[in-house]
């Protein structure tokens, strides 16, 4: 696994975050770094994702990446005749997520899909994964993308919508900041790292509150959502039709 330094030298000019091959080589360096939690969670998606397949349906993840949920829920789904599809828009991470899908045999295929999942046809869908993907659309395009899953959901289906957050007490807010960056420095990012990449990220990951993404939710029609984890300011929720 390579170390993520992309942010370890003074940038002359810094460009806006990019998934591109760059971050794709370093990505679970910079994942395991950066994303208080993440392990639990991709694992507990596995798990959640076997109690909510229903045979012969699909499982998407939406925003795959290297597609490591991808392979918790192929690791774990028991339903017959389902089929994962990974999607991603980036094909410089399908293409390293190929590599590790490539060299596992489960029952249940992996399909690895390029495409833009602001465009993408949902159906038959029983489990759906937003994983850390939501945040970086507009604000304003985030209820159809959401409108559009439930749609693509069968009766039961669940989506599993993971974030950064943001808390409306500036309180909460500073204290949640504060251990997210001191997470940071205990993984040995420096301040030129931490700065630059918060830089980098500023215009293209814009968080929201949990109340917002509940509201946002239950406009979409999902009956019940609950907000299942936390670790600083990084959340996950499932939300069932």
């Amino acid at each position: 696994m390579d170390k993520d330094q992309i942010y370890a030298q003074p940038a002359g000019q810094l460009v806006d975050f990019q998934f591109d091959d760059r971050v794709a080589r370093v990505f679970p360096d910079m994942i395991k770094r950066s994303v208080p939690g993440y392990s639990t969670i991709v694992a507990a998606t596995g798990i959640t994702a076997a109690r909510y397949a229903q045979d012969n349906t699909r499982i998407y993840d939406l925003g795959c990446s290297l597609g490591a949920v991808s392979l918790a829920i192929q690791h774990r789904v028991q339903a017959s005749g389902c089929k994962i599809v990974a999607v991603d828009n980036s094909a410089d991470m399908l293409k390293r997520a190929r590599d590790f899908v490539e060299q596992e045999e489960y029952p249940t295929a992996i399909e690895l899909l390029q495409a833009d999942i602001q465009e993408l046809a949902i159906s038959n869908a029983s489990v759906v994964v937003l994983n850390f993907t939501l945040q970086f659309i507009e604000p304003e395009e985030r209820l159809k993308v959401i409108e559009n899953i439930y749609q693509g959901l069968v009766p039961g289906g669940v989506l599993v919508l993971s974030e950064k957050i943001y808390f409306e007490s500036p309180l909460a807010h500073d204290w949640m900041d504060e251990l997210h960056l001191d997470f940071k420095r205990a993984n040995g990012y420096s301040e030129l790292e931490i700065s630059q990449k918060r830089a980098a990220l500023e215009n293209v990951m814009k968080p929201e509150t949990p109340k917002q993404h509940a509201d946002r939710l239950a406009q979409a029609g999902f009956k019940a959502s609950q907000q299942w984890f936390q670790c600083f300011n990084f959340a996950s929720f499932i939300a069932q039709k």
